[in-house]
């Protein structure tokens, strides 16, 4: 269990997130800590699924360090825009910092879905999002992770992955990916 000194201590409490409403209209900035803490603050994020050319998507491991579901799968990157950046932006800045992939491995990056969640993890936080689905297919597969964010890496085939998401289990996958997975086969 984190103490209040943990919490102040953490590198997001030097954050801001845009704090939303339900339509994704901006509520103006709040402590990116404050937004995963007690209630937590309805915010705006993003999960971004990354396609190999055969309908592969490639899963991320969160890395053991990340506050709230270290370890578990995600479904490549996921992050918050900053104020005044796009999620396309974000989504690009994301995929460079964490995984080393660049703009042109890809030309097809798009906006698919979006949706609202709030889960709770542990006694450690909560996610209560408006969280933008974007998609694209990776030309070129060559990746460079950043260790202190990704702990692994893994390209599942995705129909199987969404048709069958119990016999990934053993996976612990991140619960707003599970949502744009679900959502996407609807």
């Amino acid at each position: 269990m984190s103490t209040q000194q943990d919490n102040l201590e953490h590198e997001n409490a030097r954050q801001d997130v845009i704090a939303v409403d339900a339509d994704d209209n901006e509520h103006g900035l709040v402590n990116r800590l404050e937004a995963h803490t007690g209630n937590g603050v309805r915010h705006r994020a993003f999960t971004s699924l990354v396609f190999d050319e055969d309908d592969n998507v490639l899963l991320a491991q969160r890395a053991p360090e990340k506050r709230l579901w270290g370890t578990y799968w995600d479904g490549t990157v996921a992050s918050h825009p900053v104020q005044g950046q796009s999620q396309k932006e974000a989504t690009r800045q994301r995929l460079e910092e964490e995984l080393g992939i660049t703009p042109g491995q890809y030309d097809d990056l798009r906006l698919t879905d979006r949706f609202e969640y709030k889960r709770y993890f542990e006694n450690a936080g909560v996610e209560h999002e408006v969280c933008a689905v974007l998609k694209l297919t990776l030309s070129d597969r060559t990746l460079d992770p950043d260790e202190e964010e990704v702990a692994g890496l893994l390209w599942v085939p995705y129909e199987r992955l969404s048709a069958n998401p119990a016999w990934y289990r053993q996976l612990r996958l991140c619960p707003w990916f599970e949502v744009a997975m679900r959502r996407d086969g609807e």
